[in-house]
């Protein structure tokens, strides 16, 4: 018997659950104390607005909502990695790195309240982003034909996406990860594996040892990194963007961290999750984390964490504001905004929508 390739998945740290940091072979953001805050200030800003969003349904102002408490370095830290001409095509957890790429706060809350109109971004660099993807992993497909698409315009750009662990079990993850490989096409595709897909633990999701070694079979590089380090989930997906845009093909990165809510407002974790994990994951998570580290290098203070929250909450403030006072859209939007032509069959449909609108 002859063997004939050997694989391995690396993992990465460099910020521990303490604050420490695990070696003195960094990365520059490490000691980037300027940059390291406002990665802080953008985490605390997503937390709060996942906050308000579970408010807003609570009382009925708004529709479903997936919150990403606890996973915030995800999102942030790959979303920071982008640069303006790069594309996001997120999923349903998504708010953190569409925040980063400019997506208004109000928009996603006008997207979860029902309104389409949220999905028509207004920044310039955030419009060329995809919607928010509800079906599972569909988003990876889409993902592969726009770094196509790049590819044949001979464009130095990438593509982001990001997926929960349990949606990397479609076949849709499986097909785009084959494309990507085949075609060795720019894009970065982020696994955040907060262990719970709703209420299927890893253990029983798939018999891997880890999730980044699916992208082997693809033929593509992977990398496994803790989901609640910032500086490492920056690092490797800086890493993984450059080479794509250069050329060198696309990245699997599998971010461990732990969902500290409900998978949707729709969801009762308490029902599922074992005793103690939430009790455990709040000493990991991600904010905690690099607070720690800041104020052990001097470069936080309890006067800062208290002007930050303070602007975070009037941030967030102003977009529920200009949420709910944004008048209700037509009836009749829930037809226009799916065809450039409505088809002959749904114009009777269309009518009725505006007639019961009208009453």
């Amino acid at each position: 018997m002859t063997t004939i390739a050997k694989f391995e998945v690396k993992y990465v740290q460099y910020l521990d659950e303490h604050g420490q940091l695990t070696t003195d072979d960094v990365p520059a953001i490490a000691k980037d104390f300027t940059a390291l805050k406002k990665l802080y200030r953008d985490m605390a800003l997503i937390r709060q607005m996942d906050s308000k969003a579970y408010a807003l349904q609570r009382t009925g102002k708004m529709g479903t909502y997936a919150a990403a408490t606890g996973q915030e370095a995800i999102g942030v830290g790959f979303g920071a990695a982008m640069n303006p001409e790069d594309v996001l095509v997120p999923y349903y957890r998504g708010q953190a790195a569409m925040v980063q790429h400019g997506v208004r706060m109000e928009e996603i809350l006008l997207y979860w309240g029902g309104d389409e109109r949220g999905s028509d971004f207004q920044n310039e660099t955030a419009r060329q982003d995809f919607p928010i993807a509800v079906p599972i992993a569909t988003q990876s497909l889409h993902a592969t034909g726009v770094a196509k698409a790049m590819q044949i315009r001979g464009e130095k750009r990438c593509v982001f996406t990001e997926i929960g662990e349990g949606g990397t079990s479609q076949g849709d993850f499986y097909e785009a990860l084959n494309v990507a490989g085949i075609w060795s096409l720019g894009v970065v595709f982020v696994i955040n594996n907060n262990q719970w897909a709703i209420s299927v633990p890893s253990e029983i999701q798939t018999a891997c040892e880890t999730y980044a070694q699916k992208a082997i079979a693809a033929g593509i590089d992977s990398v496994q990194v803790d989901g609640n380090d910032i500086i490492a989930v920056f690092d490797e997906s800086q890493k993984a963007a450059e080479k794509a845009r250069e050329g060198g093909g696309s990245t699997v990165i599998e971010c461990i961290s732990l969902r500290l809510c409900d998978h949707t407002t729709a969801d009762d974790a308490s029902r599922y999750r074992p005793d103690g994990e939430l009790d455990e994951g709040w000493k990991k998570e991600p904010l905690i984390r690099l607070r720690k580290y800041l104020e052990a290098n001097g470069q936080w203070s309890e006067a800062e964490e208290s002007a930050l929250q303070e602007e975070v909450v009037a941030t967030v403030q102003q977009s529920v504001d200009t949420y709910l006072n944004t008048p209700t859209d037509k009836p009749e939007a829930m037809f226009d905004y799916l065809y450039d032509e409505l088809p002959e069959r749904t114009l009777a449909q269309r009518e009725l929508a505006i007639a019961r609108g009208a009453k």
